[in-house]
């Protein structure tokens, strides 16, 4: 993102994350005069110990000057998680990645990982990359999501596919608190590879395109890795219970590795199990 939109989403997040501190929460009287939710600038100020024009300037977006130290007292005052502090840390210093150099092509999943996707039978699996393309994914999640195989390698983008697929959309009992979950991850990277001008391209498309994207990206948290419990309703299988949970894959590729492990005392993972029978019994199944 160019300086003025970095300095801009460094506006948008501190007022959201003002919003969210209740002042009986810091130690603060509640008052009778407040007229939107959570802290007043002024309040922040106070307990980050910075006077409240610097922090009113900070929050406003303006180019001034901030210190890791200082940014650590407004973290605390906010009561920032680590991945939010992070995402401070990446807009207020332009301390991303640089990886804005990288190649475009998708990356190579390795021998090891494809055999990962393969023995993990009936824990529906994604490997995603940093901008959340899908570069692979094992039979478990073709029966519960879609068969990726069939979207063009150009649409495979897990947060595009979410807005566009109506498979997606029926599925998630509670669609909105999906789709919250994987904003939430995709704002970690926005915030980590700040200078990557692909993140400012693919939002301005999103909200375009897809009204309901601008209401849920800015309502969204910064979270690399969220574990939530997800409610599915399958077409075929009915009611799926599982457990999100993110994994990082160590080395240059950056990539993700979501699992969906079946909730214990459900009957998700038997019913999983049938899926893949009825798959392999198929007369329409290619060889």
């Amino acid at each position: 993102m160019n300086h003025q939109t970095r300095l801009q989403a460094l506006s948008a997040f501190l007022k959201a994350q003002r919003a969210k501190v209740l002042p009986q929460n810091v130690g603060l009287p509640l008052g009778t005069r407040r007229r939107t939710p959570g802290l007043r600038r002024e309040e922040v100020a106070q307990l980050a110990g910075v006077s409240p024009t610097w922090y009113t300037w900070l929050e406003q977006g303006r180019d001034i000057k901030v210190s890791k130290s200082v940014l650590d007292c407004v973290a605390a005052a906010l009561q920032l998680t680590v991945d939010e502090r992070k995402y401070l840390f990446s807009l207020a210093l332009e301390t991303g990645s640089g990886a804005h150099t990288l190649v475009e092509e998708l990356p190579e999943i390795s021998p090891s990982l494809r055999r990962i996707l393969q023995e993990l039978r009936f824990c529906p699996t994604i490997i995603s990359d940093r901008r959340c393309h899908i570069v692979g994914w094992n039979e478990a999640a073709s029966h519960v999501f879609l068969d990726f195989q069939h979207i063009p390698v150009e649409q495979r983008n897990m947060i595009r596919l979410l807005f566009t697929q109506k498979e997606f959309q029926r599925l998630a009992v509670n669609w909105e608190h999906f789709v919250r979950g994987f904003l939430a991850i995709f704002r970690a990277y926005y915030g980590q590879y700040v200078e990557d001008e692909w993140y400012e391209r693919f939002l301005a498309e999103m909200k375009e395109v897809h009204p309901d994207f601008d209401r849920l990206w800015e309502q969204s948290e910064v979270s690399s890795a969220p574990e939530v419990l997800i409610e599915f309703r399958h077409a075929k299988a009915g009611k799926m219970l599982f457990h999100l949970t993110s994994l990082q894959v160590q080395g240059s590729s950056d990539l993700r590795c979501s699992i969906y492990t079946p909730a214990p005392d459900s009957s998700t993972e038997s019913k999983l199990k049938q899926l893949t029978e009825r798959s392999l019994s198929s007369p329409n199944r290619s060889e």
